[in-house]
């Protein structure tokens, strides 16, 4: 791999006066370097990731930054505005703009470059010499790391400045690695050294005030992106801590995961820090020790207050209650995840263990539809009447089995909300409130409300503190009782007669749907399932369909048979068009255009993604297109489905079959010649025929 930087990705004089205008600037240069080979699609990408949180940074400073199918290697340009950018920093605007590009899936190179790049933002030498450097070759010498004597001198020549570039670009990744270990070991002493030091004679607790054993101090730090902050929060608390002569080992949950530290140090630490503005991870881990917890920002303008802080209270003895235990939830989640994001995952958790009952009742159900016709709900039970050379008694055995399973909808929906919220202790309040929604008829609607009551009553009693001897009878018998009762009074006298008119409004409005209302649902729903395939949005109108099986109606099994029609159609429309049109296409893209014929037809909308993170701004809005088109036509032509999964397999189970494939087979045209259409004018604008050659993900031509 080239450098990272080099003299042509130096702009010492930007003129750009918007972030923009900066990036396409600095992006220009990365094309003109051959590390770009879609200017464009970059800028695109770069332009997302600025809109999830701006980047700029104290001290006028601005990192753009993102991952991108258009980058060919790990890459960072530079350029320094005489009059200043706005890019989000608090403290007005940034005369020193880093652009860091990483290929897509390259989170360690991208994490890797931010990391160390912010941390070296915290040297105000480091930043005061880009901001003197005459020449571009000196500047991009000073951020590769090259030999800092010779930057200091001001007087290396450029052979030797190259010379030196190569050899650090090649102790990048042991750099990067070192990040994680004790600081001292991050500065002078060797890595290999420091971390032995400490475990080589662990010190008696009467000599801990001896100056061979200093005061060692355990830190998280996390942001919401997990990158600039996240670090350099890090090396102020490192740099304050050898201050002070204090030992202080970071734990950086950034957005690529983290790395835990070594149990043995965090036991023998004497005190922690907690600098994150989002919840740190496997937080039990430092319970019972003095811990001084404050934003991530904190950690970087007052490293020194905040360990003067854990010292004193650690000499006043003041240490922390036991951590509550972890939800799966919160265990799988990201460093980066905001608490709505969490919100949703605890509510998508109840639908994913909800789902397996509805696809095993519904396609039960569907098939006693089949065998035995519609009025088979009106069998007697099987248990007193079964002639096992009947096909009607078989169709009766599947209809009451499928309506069994359909029974543990509600209940189980609301357990496993509350079990993402709170583990287990959640189950049992979660079941509860999730009958009860069933015995008000509260529904679907009822059971996602009880499951989040039943989650936050069980978070809010872990969280009393209560004498030791008890804490063995607290998930068996307290929780479940205290919890029971809260959950079971609010559902039958506060929320659940709310909650139960609401439910029956729209269980009535859906049955009443015809007309246009019933088409504009139709298209709406469709645009829901197409806008993320497979994201939050999409969930949400899965999980509207899928709870209305609970009570199925015309209207329901309408709404259920739009919604899986118009997901099928993302895949199967990139499909299309990458065999109508494959020229449009790299060759990864064309290999993944022959399994999302399969995909598409299976009803798995994810097929898509990997066309939509290439080129979002031309699939997605093709894809939309299209399944509102379905998702229309399903509704106009009456078609119904009683099984929530399934594709084209389930099509002998759905109420007008050919028209609803029709209504597939239009929806996936249309999202095929839009997005063929959108592709083809990228090329035309850019000012290159229409068939040139595409590129794989190996950046090797290949020929269309």
């Amino acid at each position: 791999m080239s450098e990272l930087i080099t003299a042509e990705l130096v702009d010492l004089d930007l003129s750009a006066e918007t972030k923009d205008a900066a990036a396409r600037s600095l992006a220009e240069r990365m094309a003109a370097s051959g590390r770009v080979t879609d200017l464009e699609g970059f800028l695109a990408d770069v332009a997302a990731r600025e809109a999830q949180m701006p980047t700029g940074l104290d001290g006028g400073i601005g990192i753009p930054h993102c991952r991108s199918t258009h980058v060919t290697e790990p890459t960072l340009a530079f350029g320094r505005s005489a009059s200043g950018i706005d890019f989000g920093a608090p403290d007005g605007p940034a005369d020193l703009i880093f652009l860091i590009a990483a290929p897509a899936g390259g989170d360690a190179d991208h994490l890797s470059i931010l990391s160390t790049l912010a941390r070296h933002l915290m040297d105000g030498e480091f930043t005061g010499a880009l901001r003197s450097a005459t020449e571009p070759g000196r500047a991009a010498s000073l951020i590769r790391g090259d030999a800092p004597e010779a930057a200091e001198a001001g007087a290396a020549d450029a052979t030797g400045a190259e010379e030196a570039g190569a050899g650090e670009a090649a102790e990048e990744p042991t750099t990067a690695a070192a990040e994680a270990t004790p600081p001292a070991a991050a500065e002078a002493t060797p890595p290999a050294a420091e971390p032995s030091t400490p475990a080589a004679a662990p010190t008696p607790p009467e000599a801990a005030a001896e100056p061979a054993a200093p005061f060692r101090i355990v830190a998280i730090t996390s942001c919401p992106t997990g990158i600039a902050h996240t670090y350099m929060a890090a090396e102020s608390l490192e740099k304050a801590g050898t201050a002070a002569g204090v030992e202080v080992f970071v734990e950086t949950q950034g957005s690529a995961g983290f790395k835990r530290l070594d149990p043995q140090l965090v036991a023998d630490a004497d005190g922690v820090i907690f600098a994150h503005d989002v919840e740190v991870r496997d937080k039990e881990r430092f319970a019972g020790k003095p811990i001084v917890d404050v934003g991530v920002k904190a950690g970087i303008n007052r490293p020194a207050e905040l360990i003067a802080e854990v010292r004193q209270k650690a000499a006043r003895g003041e240490v922390s209650a036991p951590a509550r235990p972890t939800a799966p939830m919160d265990k799988g989640a990201g460093a980066t995840d905001s608490y709505a994001t969490r919100l949703r995952k605890w509510l998508m958790t109840g639908v994913s263990y909800m789902v397996p009952f509805v696809a095993a009742g519904g396609l039960l159900i569907a098939l006693a539809f089949a065998i035995g016709g519609y009025t088979i709900n009106k069998a007697p039970s099987v248990a007193d009447h079964f002639v096992w050379t009947e096909a009607t008694s078989w169709a009766a055995l599947l209809f009451q089995i499928g309506g069994v399973a359909f029974g543990f909808l509600v209940p189980v929906l609301a357990g496993f909300i509350a079990y993402g919220m709170a583990d287990r202790p959640g189950l049992v309040p979660g079941f509860v409130g999730g009958a009860i929604a069933l015995t008000i008829n509260a529904g679907f609607l009822g059971g996602l409300i009880a499951g989040l009551i039943a989650g936050a009553v069980v978070m809010a009693i872990q969280r009393v503190t209560i004498p030791p001897v008890l804490r063995g009878i607290m998930p068996v018998v307290v929780i479940p009782l205290i919890s029971s009762v809260i959950v079971g009074f609010l559902m039958f006298l506060v929320v659940g007669k709310p909650v139960a008119a609401l439910q029956k409004g729209l269980t009535d409005w859906l049955s009443g749907l015809s007309g246009a209302n019933a088409i504009i649902l139709g298209a709406i729903l469709g645009l829901m399932m197409c806008f993320d395939l497979g994201g939050p949005l999409n969930k949400v109108a899965y999980a509207f369909a899928v709870g209305g099986l609970a009570n199925p109606n015309e209207g329901s099994l309408k709404v259920m048979a739009a919604v899986m029609a118009a997901g099928m159609v993302p895949p199967l429309a990139m499909a299309l068009a990458t065999t109508v049109r494959g020229r449009l296409f790299t060759k990864a893209e064309r290999e993944n255009g022959k399994a999302a014929w399969v995909l598409g037809a299976s009803f798995i909308t994810e097929g898509a993604i990997p066309f939509a993170a290439a080129d979002p701004l031309r699939v997605i809005p093709s894809a939309m297109a299209g399944g509102a088109v379905t998702g229309a036509l399903s509704m106009a032509f009456g078609c119904t489905l009683r099984a929530p999964h399934g594709g084209i397999f389930v099509v002998p189970l759905i109420g007008q079959p050919l028209l609803y494939l029709l209504a597939i087979a239009i929806g996936t045209c249309v999202s095929t010649a839009l997005v063929i259409l959108l592709k083809g004018l990228r090329g035309a604008s850019a000012g290159s025929p229409a068939d040139t050659p595409a590129s794989d993900a190996s950046g090797v031509t290949v020929a269309a």
